[in-house]
């Protein structure tokens, strides 16, 4: 009994440092295709990012998929519209940012969404984003929609959330994570 009451201790102990949020850089690409017909749906709505906090530029981290986009651009098939890479914490607790690109009319973006995300064994997404056109006042006249619901990906691996004419490609790497040890070198007889 006095076995499980110290085993009971040391779980309470360390069992929260191994769910703690853990660093985690997090890049993303919105594409549009091309071979898709454009469906334009009802124009962003004005809180669009529903109380989101907004991805702050102090987070921002160089991209390290160039060459992805370099192929996507270098293609007719595809459109960049958006890639975006950045440091946050992930744990259990969803965490779910503002994010927005170029110039800002009346609290609306030319692109602008949010984006949930949730650890665990693989990452649980939920995706927003409108990419937006504006007429000569300023205002939304016509929105294509991005929106991918429950998707589950895996941490390390370019991840590709198909929406149909929009697209996301995303890849969440963990930043405290040991990198793969090389595999021992040859042992010649």
């Amino acid at each position: 009994m006095r076995l499980f009451r110290i085993l009971s201790l040391l779980l309470v102990v360390i069992a929260p440092s191994a769910f703690a949020d853990s660093p985690y850089l997090v890049e993303m690409i919105l594409v549009r295709q091309n071979a898709e017909p454009v469906i334009n749906s009802r124009a962003a709505p004005e809180n669009w990012d529903a109380g989101a906090p907004r991805l702050g530029a102090d987070k921002m981290s160089p991209p390290r998929l160039g060459n992805i986009v370099e192929k996507l651009q270098a293609s007719s098939d595809y459109t960049v519209l958006l890639h975006k890479s950045w440091e946050q914490s992930l744990g259990e607790q969803p965490v779910k940012l503002a994010i927005s690109d170029g110039p800002e009319q009346f609290g609306q973006f030319p692109i602008e969404g949010t984006l949930k995300l949730q650890l665990g064994r693989f990452t649980d997404i939920d995706a927003d984003f409108w990419v937006n056109q504006f007429d000569s006042n300023g205002s939304v006249i016509a929105s294509e929609h991005l929106s991918q619901q429950d998707v589950r990906t895996k941490n390390n691996q370019l991840n590709y959330l198909d929406g149909g004419h929009l697209a996301l490609l995303i890849k969440i790497t963990s930043l405290t994570a040991k990198p793969p040890s090389a595999p021992p070198p040859d042992v010649q007889d």
